[in-house]
C-alpha cells in the first residue's frame, strides 16, 4: 500500500527569449520523502519578461500542490530565480510595480499552505522545470499547445503574440504513472499590448522608422575615445543622446480622453507596457546615465519601472508634464467637437489658441524646450531617457527637424513608445527614430 505524501516540494522556472519576448513558465511538483514526480505545469504565455514567467510558474505549483494536498499542505519551494525567491520569502522589496499583483497572487496561495522554506538552487538543478518551460515555449513556436508528457496539440501563440486580454488555460497535470490529480488554472496576467489608437490629434498611421539605439557616437567614446560625425562636419564633442518614452496605458488613454494634468494611473497593461520598456532599456546598447520624468504620476510609475532595473535614479522634471487641456480634461473628443464646438476647432488650426482654462501648445513649447537646454547642458555626451507625455514628445521631435508647431498635428505617437534625438555641440540635432513600439510584440 502506498503510503500517502505529507509533504511536498515545487520546483518552477520561466523564461523569456528575448526578455520581454515569447515567454512560457514550467512547475514540477514532487513527494518530498522520495523525489517522486507527481505533477507538472507549463505553459506559453505570450509576450512576457523572465520575471514574470518565473511568477508565473510559481503560482502553477502552488496551485498544483492545493490540488493535490490541499489546504494546509507542507511544501518547499525551490527555484534558480533569486529575485523570487527573495521577494517570495520577504528579505528583498518588490519594486517593480509590474510583478506586485503576481507576487500578491502567489502569496494568497501561500497562505493556504505550510511554507517550509524557499531554496534558490543553481540551474543545473531546476533542470526539469526548465526543460517544462522550454516545452511550452516550443510548442508555441509551432502553433501548439503543452501537454503532459512532451506532447503537444491544439492551438497556441505564435512566437512574439501577446497573450489575450481574457485568461487562457495553464493545466497542472498529473506525471504519467503517478496517480496523482493536478488540474488547477490560472489567470494569464495581459502581456504589454500596444492597444488602441489613443492620440487625440491622430492624422493617420505613421509606420516607425527605425529601433532607437543608444548613441551610436556615445558608444563608439565609450569604447575608443573617438567619435563619428553625423553629417559632412565632425562633431566637436560625442553627442547627447535623448531617448523619449511615452508613458503606459491609462484608463483615459484606453478611452481616448483628453488627459493632460490629472493624475491617472497606469492600468495593469499599462504597467506591463512599463515593464518592457525597462526591460529593454535596461541592456545593451543603451546604458542609461539619467531617468527624468513628468511629475504626473503616469510617468512617474513607467520611470520607476525602467530606473529600477537601469540601476539609475528618477529625476522629476516639472516641464516635462502634459499640456494643460482646461475644461476638456476628462471628455472625448466627440464631447469637446459637442459641447465647445468654435473652441475645438480655433485649437486644431492654431497652436497659440488655448482651450477654456487650459495652456496653449505654443506655450507649453516654451517650458519644454527649456527643459531641453537644461537637459543637454547638464548632461552633455550622456544617454538620457526622458518619460513624458504625446505633446511634450511631439515638441522635442518637431524642434529637432525645425519643423513648425503645426507639425504636432501630423504625428502620432503610440503608449509607451521610444523615440530618439541625437543632440551636437556643433548645432544639429538628429531625429534617429520615432514611435518604435517593438519592445510591446
Amino acid at each position: 500500500m502506498t503510503s500517502p505524501v505529507t509533504s511536498y516540494v515545487i520546483e518552477a522556472d520561466g523564461g523569456s527569449r528575448g526578455n520581454p519576448g515569447p515567454a512560457g513558465y514550467g512547475a514540477v511538483v514532487k513527494d518530498a520523502s522520495d523525489g517522486q514526480v507527481l505533477a507538472e505545469a507549463a505553459e506559453a504565455i505570450g509576450v512576457a519578461t523572465n520575471n514574470v514567467a518565473e511568477y508565473r510558474g510559481l503560482i502553477a505549483g502552488l496551485r498544483a500542490v492545493l490540488d493535490l494536498g490541499g489546504d494546509g499542505a507542507r511544501v518547499a519551494v525551490r527555484m534558480d530565480s533569486k529575485l523570487v525567491v527573495e521577494q517570495m520569502a520577504g528579505r528583498w522589496k518588490i519594486k517593480n510595480e509590474g510583478l506586485r499583483p503576481l507576487a500578491a497572487e502567489a502569496g494568497t496561495l501561500v497562505r493556504r499552505l505550510r511554507v517550509t522554506e524557499w531554496t534558490w538552487i543553481p540551474r543545473e538543478r531546476n533542470s526539469h522545470a526548465d526543460r517544462l518551460a522550454n516545452e511550452a515555449m516550443d510548442a508555441a513556436a509551432k502553433g501548439l499547445t503543452w501537454k503532459a508528457g512532451g506532447t503537444t496539440g491544439g492551438d497556441a501563440p505564435a512566437p512574439g503574440t501577446p497573450a489575450p486580454g481574457a485568461a487562457t488555460s495553464g493545466a497542472a497535470a498529473p506525471a504519467a504513472g503517478s496517480g496523482a490529480r493536478a488540474s488547477g488554472t490560472g489567470a494569464v496576467r495581459p502581456a504589454p499590448t500596444t492597444g488602441r489608437q489613443t492620440d487625440l490629434l491622430d492624422a493617420g498611421d505613421i509606420s516607425e522608422l527605425s529601433a532607437p539605439t543608444a548613441s551610436v557616437a556615445t558608444a563608439q567614446a565609450r569604447s575608443t575615445g573617438t567619435a563619428k560625425g553625423t553629417g559632412w562636419a565632425p562633431p566637436t564633442r560625442v553627442a547627447t543622446s535623448l531617448l523619449l518614452l511615452r508613458h503606459g496605458e491609462t484608463e483615459l488613454s484606453l478611452e481616448r480622453r483628453f488627459s493632460g494634468l490629472g493624475d491617472a494611473e497606469l492600468t495593469a497593461n499599462g504597467l506591463a507596457q512599463a515593464s518592457a520598456a525597462a526591460a529593454r532599456l535596461s541592456r545593451d546598447p543603451y546604458r542609461l546615465d539619467v531617468v527624468v520624468t513628468s511629475p504626473l504620476k503616469r510617468a512617474r510609475q513607467t520611470a520607476q519601472a525602467v530606473a529600477e532595473q537601469a540601476g539609475v535614479e528618477v529625476e522629476v522634471l516639472e516641464e516635462l508634464r502634459e499640456a494643460d487641456f482646461g475644461a476638456w480634461e476628462g471628455h472625448t473628443f466627440t464631447e469637446v467637437q459637442r459641447r465647445w464646438p468654435a473652441e475645438l476647432t480655433a485649437w486644431l488650426a492654431d497652436p497659440d489658441v488655448a482651450p477654456p482654462g487650459g495652456e496653449s501648445f505654443a506655450e507649453t513649447a516654451r517650458r519644454v524646450e527649456a527643459a531641453r537646454e537644461r537637459l543637454v547642458e547638464r548632461y552633455e555626451g550622456k544617454t538620457v531617457l526622458a518619460v513624458s507625455h504625446v505633446t511634450p514628445i511631439k515638441l522635442l521631435l518637431r524642434d529637432a527637424l525645425l519643423a513648425p508647431l503645426q507639425a504636432l498635428y501630423r504625428m502620432h505617437l503610440d503608449l509607451a513608445c521610444l523615440s530618439l534625438i541625437e543632440y551636437y555641440a556643433d548645432g544639429p540635432a538628429v531625429v534617429k527614430s520615432f514611435n518604435d513600439t517593438s519592445h510591446l510584440r
